[in-house]
């Protein structure tokens, strides 16, 4: 299959260098959000080893933290956030070689995806060029993924390795604290409720009694 850059019109020439600037690394602090007891990479080689690449953007070059896919080509990384994300932008930083991932399918609030998961439509798929710096941002459609809990990122295949290698995924956008308002109320509320009903078989009592 070929792996066209023009593929896509969300990927290819939408993917932006960012360059340098160390003022364009601080938007890239979203991996200061992700829950890490729970995040999960499926297919990978080593245990643990998926959880490596979601670090700060400066350390991105740092080459001994790396994640690679074990029986084929394969990743499906799970990752659930501490609050609700507005996710505006992934990098994905690979060898230069055929191990880098060739393509990125995008899947939002759907908690512990398998690979049998993996097969529904995605949210948002990029096809990807090789990145051995970690300069190019693929830009999320912003409206789609304005409310995320839990991103899925899948990886099917590269450019022809028998793995994919991957050393950083950086995710840009906001973060907002979860609202757990709603879980005081349903707690009052049960609460009260035995009261409510006693109240509601004393009073017919009281009616037929007078």
């Amino acid at each position: 299959m070929a792996h066209g850059h023009g593929h896509c019109c969300c990927c290819g020439e939408t993917a932006a260098a960012i360059g340098g600037d160390p003022e364009r690394g601080a938007a890239w602090g979203l991996y200061l959000r992700i829950d890490r007891q729970r995040l999960q990479c499926l297919n990978e080689r080593r245990e643990g080893s998926g959880a490596l690449v979601f670090r700060a953007w400066e350390e991105r070059g740092d080459r001994a933290q790396f994640v690679e896919s074990d029986d084929d080509e394969e990743l499906l990384f799970n990752i659930p956030f501490t609050g609700n994300v507005k996710l505006k932008g992934v990098i994905v930083m690979g060898e230069d070689d055929d191990t880098h991932p060739a393509e990125m399918r995008l899947f939002k609030n759907i908690p512990h995806m398998s690979f049998d998961d993996a097969g529904r439509e995605p949210d948002q798929t990029f096809s990807l060029n090789r990145d051995p710096r970690g300069e190019l941002e693929y830009p999320t459609k912003i409206a789609r993924f304005s409310n995320v809990y839990h991103l899925s990122i899948h990886f099917p295949k590269n450019f022809g390795a028998e793995t994919t290698k991957i050393f950083y995924i950086g995710l840009k956008g906001e973060w907002t604290e979860a609202h757990r308002h709603e879980v005081t109320i349903c707690n009052y509320e049960a609460s009260a409720n035995p009261a409510d009903h006693k109240l509601e078989q004393i009073t017919p009592q009281t009616h037929f009694i007078s």
